[in-house]
């Protein structure tokens, strides 16, 4: 009987098939973590003269080990940004692990009706109150308040499982008594509320900012501000990024701190 030699395999032949059986038994590297951040333009702004917070914390972030997309969009409210189908484009790609930071209030004020001035508007609070509008095309609408489209987000991010984070909008350059205007009394208040409610993080970025601001001074913090009372320059995108950061810092359970350059 012919007796059977085995064949010496070399190292690079052994790689090869060490390779291909963990292609064959559906092995995978795991993939970074993506952080998707949706607003309106205080975190993103295509306007060379501004810039939002989304746009600077992507320098103060290592890249190499989480990825960013900035989904925001200016004119947004949390009523637009569901209607118009932005929040659905990043549902579909959360995934387990992956991070969501929210941040609106800035477009949410006027009366929601079917007017220019009411397309972006919600309902105050954050109950389960509705209104029920119907467009001129005879297209029906539901609009809900302020804390429902926050819940709305926070509750299909964690149906996906990811980690979402609640963020306060940031300060506008409005001061009283010598100290900036906070907006703990309506919708930084209101995502708080609602973040607690749902069990999810909260960073009071209003608050951390306009601290900052205090310090700063009217006169420093206006040239942050090029044109108008809301929309901050490249610096001050930097600050309220560092802000954002900074909240970061004191939740480390979030987890985002660590992806610090």
């Amino acid at each position: 009987m012919k007796k059977f030699s085995r064949r010496k395999l070399y190292p690079h032949q052994w790689f090869i098939l060490i390779v291909l059986a963990l292609t064959v038994a559906g092995f995978t590297l795991p993939q970074h973590p993506t952080l998707y951040i949706i607003g309106d333009s205080t975190v993103r702004n295509s306007n060379p003269s501004f810039m939002g917070w989304g746009t600077a914390i992507q320098d103060l972030l290592d890249t190499n080990r989480i990825s960013v997309r900035n989904h925001a969009m200016a004119g947004r409210s949390t009523r637009t940004f569901l209607k118009e189908g932005r929040w659905d484009t990043v549902y579909s790609r959360l995934k387990p692990g992956d991070y969501l930071m929210m941040q609106f209030g800035h477009n949410e004020g006027s009366v929601p009706d079917t007017t220019k001035g009411g397309y972006r508007g919600v309902l105050r609070g954050i109950g389960e109150e509705t209104k029920d509008l119907v467009w001129p095309d005879g297209t029906p609408e539901t609009v809900h308040t302020y804390g429902w489209y926050i819940r709305h987000f926070i509750r299909e991010a964690k149906s996906k499982g990811a980690i979402p984070v609640v963020l306060s909008m940031i300060p506008r350059n409005s001061w009283k008594d010598g100290k900036v205007v906070r907006a703990d009394k309506d919708f930084g208040l209101w995502a708080k509320q609602v973040a607690e409610q749902e069990g999810a993080y909260f960073i009071d970025l209003n608050g951390i900012t306009a601290a900052r601001y205090d310090k700063m001074g009217p006169a420093q913090v206006k040239g942050l501000f090029p044109t108008d009372h809301t929309h901050t320059n490249p610096e001050g995108a930097r600050i309220n990024a560092e802000s954002v950061l900074k909240g970061l810092k004191k939740q480390k359970r979030i987890g985002l701190y660590k992806f610090r350059k």
